[in-house]
């Protein structure tokens, strides 16, 4: 019996009730694009209990989920997605979410964001994808410990965007339906499907990114994904000391997704004059501490914290499409943090965000 409404949809043809699902991948199954879209559209509609939520996240976790598993998750969390108004915005807009799940650093991500929209006003935006982290030191901890009011509403984000080119989309805001899946996601305590289709999902519909992936099995699937889904230019990255950022402390796994299709490349830091770093140089070990070094990058430190925001951030002016080069993004990203634009920028999100639309 067919459980999903959905079957007007090009990607709906044989969906599955929650039994026939499950018996499938316990007997070493694979969904197939529309059966997962036509899971996923119950899941959100609250059609399943915890149990069987558990049950199928794990069973897919245990040999990692497959592009079309991703891409039908994908397709049906995009329309569930409560949207920041970007409509009439200049210039690329783009999001730095990673997908959690890997070694925490002190939050590299949401510091190249900042500095990304400081490089290249107008130019490039960045719609800034986040959420609790299960260190505590997520992005959306380390903004608000910068001030920033991470409940900000979506015209509010629609503002920021607007009129300094970065907002912080807090995803317990932006997917309502997911509560459904909290509980179980919570109780299995490890990562899933989920944190893959979180960035895939931005609540701008920014359509260039840079996403960090825990595993790095699964760069070269979620890039097919986005490519499948009709994304401009991104960057899937994994490092290879296990953070799901461009490292310096290691090479990085990187597949570019553009126009041409999917290009896989083992990329290393030191090849553009960076400093290998050590792990140890790129943790934090709380909150306060993950925040000093996002204020000491900002106020223009130099050492390892500044080099793996700055390699980042000029992924991210590549992606963008207003640095042709890495070498060329890095002196644009150490422009906007030495002139002090980086820092104004978080000063403006700080002001903004608390503000009226």
């Amino acid at each position: 019996m067919l459980t999903s409404k959905h079957t007007d949809d090009p990607y709906i043809g044989c969906g599955m009730n929650i039994r026939e699902t499950l018996s499938k991948l316990l007997a070493g199954g694979t969904l197939s694009a529309a059966e997962s879209r036509a899971f996923f559209e119950d899941l959100l509609e609250g059609l399943y209990d915890d149990a069987q939520i558990g049950a199928a996240l794990s069973l897919v976790q245990r040999r990692l989920p497959t592009e079309d598993e991703i891409l039908g998750g994908a397709i049906a969390m995009r329309r569930h997605v409560t949207p920041v108004p970007s409509e009439g915005l200049t210039g690329s807009l783009i999001d730095t979410c990673g997908t959690g799940g890997a070694r925490k650093t002190f939050n590299i991500s949401t510091l190249a964001a900042i500095v990304t929209a400081a490089a290249a006003p107008g130019s490039v935006r960045v719609a800034k994808h986040g959420n609790r982290g299960r260190s505590g030191r997520g992005s959306a901890e380390l903004l608000r410990e910068l001030g920033v009011n991470i409940d900000a509403t979506p015209p509010v984000q629609g503002r920021c965007l607007r009129e300094i080119g970065l907002c912080f989309c807090f995803a317990i805001h932006h997917h309502p339906a997911m509560r459904h899946a909290a509980t179980a996601r919570q109780s299995l305590g490890f990562p899933t499907i989920f944190n893959v289709l979180g960035p895939l999902t931005n609540p701008a519909r920014a359509r260039r990114q840079v996403m960090g992936i825990y595993d790095p099995a699964l760069v070269e699937p979620v890039a097919r994904v986005l490519s499948r889904i009709g994304c401009d230019r991104a960057m899937v990255v994994h490092g290879r000391d296990g953070i799901d950022e461009i490292s310096t402390a290691a090479p990085t796994k990187i597949a570019h997704v553009g126009p041409e299709g999917v290009r896989v490349e083992e990329f290393c830091a030191t090849t553009l004059g960076i400093p290998r770093a050590s792990s140890a140089d790129l943790d934090a070990t709380d909150l306060h501490s993950a925040a000093g070094v996002a204020r000491a990058v900002l106020e223009g430190n130099a050492g390892p914290a500044r080099d793996i925001t700055l390699l980042n951030a000029a992924a991210a002016l590549v992606v963008g499409g207003v640095a042709e080069t890495w070498a060329a993004g890095l002196e644009q990203a150490a422009g906007a943090v030495d002139s002090g634009a980086a820092g104004r920028t978080l000063a403006a999100l700080v002001q903004l965000s608390h503000e009226p639309a």
